[in-house]
């Protein structure tokens, strides 16, 4: 099946195509993990271990992965200070702190229906 190209969207931003970059960022940006490190970071500058602490239940290797992803879009910067042992610092770039908005109105819609969704599954689940 092919699938219609939204009009004046160029192939790789249309989300629809299982070829595109949108969809290649799409899947790697929008998971649990990637949306709590750009909460986590906010508006602020955090270390590795820091960001550990804010994002409870991460592993070490998530992080790093997830990080490194964040970076490699171009969402969050890493300093790095030539101290020993080295400090590592993050922080969300221009595009981070945009994508953040959307991360910041999940967490509403989150906190908004958490008892509407409480409600359903215990319904579902009889």
């Amino acid at each position: 099946m092919v699938t219609k190209q939204l009009k004046g969207l160029p192939e790789d931003a249309d989300l629809r195509r299982a070829d595109s970059l949108a969809r290649e960022i799409f899947s790697d940006v929008a998971n649990k993990w990637a949306f709590l490190i750009i909460e986590a970071l906010g508006e602020r500058t955090l270390r590795f271990s820091e960001l550990r602490t804010e994002v409870e239940g991460i592993s070490h290797k998530m992080l790093t992965q997830n990080l490194r992803m964040l970076e490699r879009y171009g969402l969050a910067e890493r300093k790095v200070y030539p101290t020993v042992p080295p400090r590592v610092e993050y922080t969300l770039t221009e595009p981070g702190r945009a994508l953040r908005a959307t991360v910041d109105g999940m967490c509403g819609w989150t906190h908004q229906y958490l008892g509407h969704i409480e409600d359903a599954r215990r319904h579902f689940d009889g």
